[in-house]
């Protein structure tokens, strides 16, 4: 019993320490704050303005209630203990090994303070150089990014999907929402290269292809970046795309230039003209904050026209032959198992990023 103690009160130390840098009890406070706000019939006079809040006090929620659930826990835990009852050690010893894995996967989030870190992401997948296989491999890393947001049981959204003509896709955009999107997914920002035998040849000949990644903070308040209606260009043309007759019939797409950074967003996912311009604007603002976090810089002026990500060095290698092996160009880490990672099992990759990126702030 003494070593569980003992245990117990290292686990409530460091809990209290990290606990106290989050700032979780302000957090807390303003989650319900948030709970009182939403549970007023009238906020619904208002149905933009009550998403809003109910989505703010989701994402709210969801940061703060396991750590409010493991601080109860470890309460808890030390109540019993005290008890000093010995027929309970392997259980008590079960239990506290849970909280320290809960823990250690809570603490993460101290690697997660930067300023958009806790945003919502939007993903932008774009095949490259490899014809079918780049299609073909720009699909994997959609469903690698769906998985993973399936299996923390993140929301998504599809903006635009532009499938290929015989294989893959050429473009994906879709949105991921959850604790900490943002910031978990910026490693994967970036030029990505798949290795392997290509289905697509007739001798099955080895093949090298790319993809690009681009994760952008999504921006629920138009203010966060300012745009002037002056620098945007705005064209309309009829929908190639898949989506029934209307789509094919009617201007329905929409062509977005900010011309002081040459940045163009294309969108012809939905059949209203209206609703493609308003999404292309929001990715725009996304790509234009990306800029802004990319270059350091505050001022919108301050940007050069260059992209946030691109084709430039690979991040990031799967290799699926003449051996099986993924891994990252920036900070080594590696997996073996390429099925597995494509299946959504990222989180290596994440983690390491996160320590790479923290060491070199430092």
């Amino acid at each position: 019993m003494d070593n569980l103690k003992k245990r117990l009160k290292i686990l409530a130390k460091d809990f209290k320490d990290i606990y106290s840098k989050l700032s979780v009890d302000k957090k807390a406070e303003h989650l319900g704050i948030l709970e009182k706000e939403i549970a007023q019939p009238e906020l619904w006079n208002n149905p933009d303005y009550a998403t809003k809040k109910n989505k703010e006090y989701s994402k709210m929620q969801n940061m703060v209630q396991p750590w409010l659930t493991l601080k109860m826990q470890i309460k808890d835990m030390a109540d019993f203990i005290e008890l000093g009852d010995d027929d309970l050690i392997d259980e008590f010893n079960v239990q506290i090994s849970a909280m320290e894995k809960e823990f250690n996967k809570l603490k993460k989030a101290l690697l997660l303070n930067d300023k958009y870190d806790s945003f919502d992401a939007i993903v932008r997948i774009t095949s490259g150089v490899g014809g079918n296989d780049a299609q073909d491999f720009a699909e994997m890393l959609e469903r690698m990014y769906l998985r993973y947001a399936e299996k923390n049981d993140f929301s998504v959204e599809t903006f635009e999907r532009s499938t290929g003509e015989d294989a893959g896709i050429k473009t994906s955009v879709f949105s991921v929402s959850g604790p900490y999107v943002y910031g978990k997914l910026q490693s994967e920002n970036g030029v990505h290269r798949l290795v392997r035998l290509s289905p697509f040849n007739a001798d099955n000949l080895r093949q090298t292809s790319f993809a690009l990644v681009e994760i952008l903070p999504k921006i629920d308040e138009p203010d966060e970046v300012k745009i002037n209606d002056k620098d945007l260009k705005i064209d309309v043309f009829r929908s190639g795309g898949h989506g029934g007759q209307s789509v094919n019939t009617t201007d329905s797409a929409v062509r977005v230039t900010h011309l002081p950074t040459n940045i163009v967003v294309t969108i012809q996912n939905e059949r209203s003209q209206i609703q493609n311009k308003k999404t292309a604007i929001d990715i725009l603002r996304s790509k234009l904050l990306q800029m802004k976090i990319d270059q350091h810089t505050e001022k919108m002026g301050d940007l050069s026209a260059s992209e946030s990500a691109n084709w430039g060095s690979q991040i990031r290698n799967y290799v699926l032959h003449p051996y099986s092996l993924v891994k990252d160009t920036r900070t080594k880490y590696e997996e073996k198992d390429p099925k597995s990672v494509l299946d959504g099992k990222i989180d290596g990759f994440i983690n390491s990023y996160l320590e790479y990126k923290s060491t070199k702030n430092d």
